[in-house]
């Protein structure tokens, strides 16, 4: 067996995951944009989706930046030698965050340190069995920080929503929807979600997220599953949360549920949820490693031509907005206003903004904007290239940022997902906004960068380091605003009221 042959070819499922939606997704979404209201916060969010989607595509970059945890699923034949196929899945997995396909997602839990080449121990995630085949299937997932973040696992019996729910269908229904109106815009909505019931804990979370390897028009065998997966659907679409949770009817895409045995004593229901940016494919290797067939692949997919729909940003109602700003320009947003950012930006994540609230300094960012991102960055013609640029979820930042805002002056925050009340207050007395940049719209965002300037705290590692970024027709919309009022905190206690009336 040639080890060049699997990693050449894992080296191709990986760029194809990162850049290229499945047909199934990219359908879900083109029909979920058809059902929100022209003009509306929805669309203008699903339009860009769409666009970035195309412009992926057409320039065989990742669509999100966030390429998260590279998870394989293989079955291989009986006897075959795994450790070859392992070592050229790293080999692939090294060559992809080389040549930016991947982001540097790899850190260190007790040092922080980025290995920089998405290698580490459970780096990649690698799970395989064997089966009765003759040749090798190898399915992959890519999924980011943000939607991992709103995975939840339940409980039963337990009290959600105020109502007492037990150990049934009813229960796990309400565990569901829990947990996708808890993730509101923060796992970058319209969604997909993966359950388990039953299992312990660990078997929970990896059977979830291995209902995601279903298709989306996949009807489960089991009729009462059927049945609660189309329940399901419905009923998370009427809690008014939306694309990117600017409210709206496209709050949940698919539902897919599976099941395990369990112990007496335990009744979990395990949820992984999963952004619009559903990013999985998979391969069928003969056992010399050469291609047998390509998974969740669309006949002719890769023959057509590109087609990559309108943009949205020549809209005459957008606002365009040029910072450093005055004050009276930035008190003259208000929540729901669409606005095209120009001017300079400045990239911050997790390390930064504790390094900045626990006394760090970095003048560069005084009365200027933060960017919750962790771009991808190539280097070329002795600088760098922004290869793609979304928007992080902001609320892990809620610990630090309202003092951060303080002590810089900083005039605007710009993320995905909203943030909490301590936020808010400090936009108020600052005269700051909250700009709500679209999750996973990574090409979007990277062609409105101009320029790449200088790099601050680098020793953080890529995702984490400061990159000034110069930048032009920048979309996004106010979610907070300078007069204290937020949109997530609106549609959260509406979409509250919805699903105890749903579960009453």
């Amino acid at each position: 067996m040639d080890r060049h042959i699997f990693t050449e070819n894992i080296l191709e499922l990986i760029r194809r995951t990162s850049v290229f939606l499945s047909a199934d997704v990219a359908e879900a979404l083109a029909a979920g944009r058809k059902l929100e209201q022209e003009g509306s916060r929805a669309a203008f969010a699903l339009d860009l989706v769409l666009h970035n989607i195309g412009m992926a595509k057409q320039a065989a970059l990742p669509i999100c930046q966030d390429t998260g945890l590279q998870t394989f699923y293989i079955k291989h034949p009986v006897g075959f030698n795994t450790l070859l196929l392992e070592k050229a899945i790293i080999d692939a997995v090294v060559t992809a965050t080389e040549k930016g396909f991947l982001r540097q997602n790899s850190v260190d839990s007790l040092t922080g340190k980025n290995s920089g080449t998405n290698t580490g121990p459970g780096s990649p995630a690698i799970h395989a069995e064997a089966w009765e085949q003759d040749f090798i299937d190898i399915r992959m997932i890519q999924k980011g920080g943000g939607s991992e973040n709103v995975s939840a696992q339940y409980s039963l019996p337990a009290s959600i929503q105020g109502k007492k729910c037990g150990r049934d269908l009813a229960g796990v229904r309400a565990c569901i929807l829990d947990a996708l109106h808890h993730a509101q815009g923060k796992g970058c909505s319209p969604g997909f979600i993966g359950v388990c019931v039953g299992g312990d804990r660990a078997a929970g979370y990896d059977h979830a997220k291995q209902q995601m390897l279903r298709p989306t028009d996949d009807v489960n065998s089991v009729p009462e599953l059927a049945e609660l997966e189309a329940r399901i659907l419905t009923e998370a679409n009427q809690l008014d949360i939306g694309p990117m949770g600017f409210g709206g009817k496209t709050t949940l895409l698919s539902c897919k549920i599976g099941c395990l045995n369990r112990v007496p004593a335990s009744f979990f229901v395990t949820t992984a949820y999963m952004c619009w940016a559903f990013r999985r494919r998979g391969v069928a290797l003969n056992p010399d490693g050469t291609v047998r067939e390509w998974l969740y692949q669309a006949p002719g997919e890769f023959e057509r031509p590109v087609a990559v729909p309108r943009s949205v940003l020549a809209a005459s109602a957008l606002k365009k907005i040029m910072f450093p700003a005055l004050a009276e320009t930035i008190r003259s947003l208000v929540v729901g206003d669409v606005v095209l950012v120009s001017g300079t930006i400045f990239t911050g994540r997790d390390a930064v903004h504790k390094y900045l609230a626990e006394g760090g300094e970095l003048d560069a960012i005084r009365n200027g904007v933060i960017y919750h991102c962790g771009p991808i960055m190539i280097k070329e013609g002795g600088g760098y290239r922004t290869l793609a640029a979304g928007p992080t979820t902001s609320i892990r930042e809620e610990p630090y940022q309202a003092k951060i805002i303080e002590k810089f002056g900083v005039q605007a925050v710009i993320g995905k997902g909203g943030m909490g009340a301590a936020t808010l207050e400090a936009l108020k007395k600052q005269g700051a906004v909250y700009l709500h940049a679209v999750g996973g719209a990574a090409q979007v965002y990277a062609q409105c960068v101009k320029k790449v300037g200088k790099v601050y705290l680098s020793e953080f590692g890529s995702p984490e380091a400061v990159w000034e970024l110069a930048v032009e027709d920048f979309p996004a919309v106010v979610t907070m605003d300078s007069h204290g009022y937020s949109l997530h905190m609106d549609i959260m206690q509406r979409s509250t009221d919805v699903l105890r009336h749903i579960l009453k």
